[in-house]
């Protein structure tokens, strides 16, 4: 199971790629709102009946797997365990463009939308902390634009060169 950090980001990246509010998910997981904050947070200890709840509520089902210490999931959680969201990252998922985009890139790449969008936002999420900074609404929107021109015009396989 993720370390709490990681959880939370990766909660708080479903409920923004679905465009939800924490009282929202919520209400329909039956669980308080400081509940879940604190959770999307890193604080506190879900129950498994309380995770399996959220899950439902995001529309999503909650898979639990053992891997060795210090493997790939080790490796992992140390790059996507983000302390927070940028507030630019959260207002792009809930944004109809955002919405758009995910719909065309997952039918250019023959994923599930719901999926590619926690996706998205997880690895967006991921790439401001690495880089230590908020892109800001217009540089989320920039990638957001070439991963589009990315899926919907691949080039041809073996096509790049090196320069």
């Amino acid at each position: 199971m993720p370390d709490s950090a990681q959880l939370g980001s990766q909660l708080r990246g479903m409920r923004a790629a679905a465009g939800r509010t924490v009282a929202s998910v919520a209400a329909d997981a039956g669980l308080s709102v400081p509940y879940i904050a604190n959770l999307e947070n890193g604080r506190g200890n879900p129950t498994l009946a309380a995770l399996e709840r959220l899950a439902t509520a995001l529309g999503t089902s909650l898979q639990i797997s053992f891997s060795p210490a210090g493997g790939p999931a080790a490796a992992a959680s140390a790059v996507s365990a983000a302390d927070g969201m940028p507030t630019s990252l959260v207002r792009l998922g809930r944004s109809r463009r955002f919405r758009r985009d995910a719909q065309l890139i997952a039918g250019a790449t023959g994923t599930d939308p719901a999926d590619l969008s926690v996706q998205l936002i997880s690895a967006l999420a991921g790439l401001a902390t690495t880089l230590g900074t908020d892109p800001g609404e217009a540089g989320w929107h920039r990638l957001l634009d070439a991963l589009l021109l990315i899926a919907l015009y691949p080039g041809p396989a073996g096509s790049a060169t090196a320069r």
